[in-house]
């Protein structure tokens, strides 16, 4: 691991790799997908890392309310974005557009980023006291 990863929450590198393994996928998909599931895959999977940067480039002190929500909001966007990007890739697989072996390792690299986006959340939830 190089100093830029470890700089970076590891919920961004998880998501990073997710979005990796999206493109990977996509290239090899049936040219018929590329206008619904592939961009739609892919797009997601840049848009949870673009809300994880600004989540996180959300400066949030004890008293800030107002940051806090803007914060929160930018991980849940990212939450929410992580949710879609999982069903429509079983979607994708049961139009054909993956296979099973590639839904499975979507559905993995999913779940672990919302559990840490979900620990994220809650840790911000103790250090500030909102909910």
């Amino acid at each position: 691991m190089n100093n830029k990863q470890q700089s970076e929450l590891s919920v961004i590198i998880k998501a990073k790799d997710l979005c990796k393994y999206i493109t990977q996928i996509t290239q090899k998909c049936p040219k018929h997908f590329r206008f619904t599931f592939v961009t739609r895959l892919q797009n997601l999977a840049l848009s949870i890392i673009e809300n994880l940067y600004r989540a996180n480039d959300t400066f949030v002190g004890g008293n800030m309310p107002q940051a806090q929500a803007i914060r929160l909001d930018f991980q849940h966007k990212a939450l929410n974005d992580t949710r879609l990007l999982a069903y429509f890739a079983e979607l994708a697989l049961e139009a054909g557009c993956i296979i099973l072996k590639q839904y499975e390792q979507i559905s993995f690299k999913t779940t672990e980023v919302m559990r840490m986006i979900g620990a994220w959340i809650n840790s911000d939830r103790k250090r500030f006291s909102f909910s």
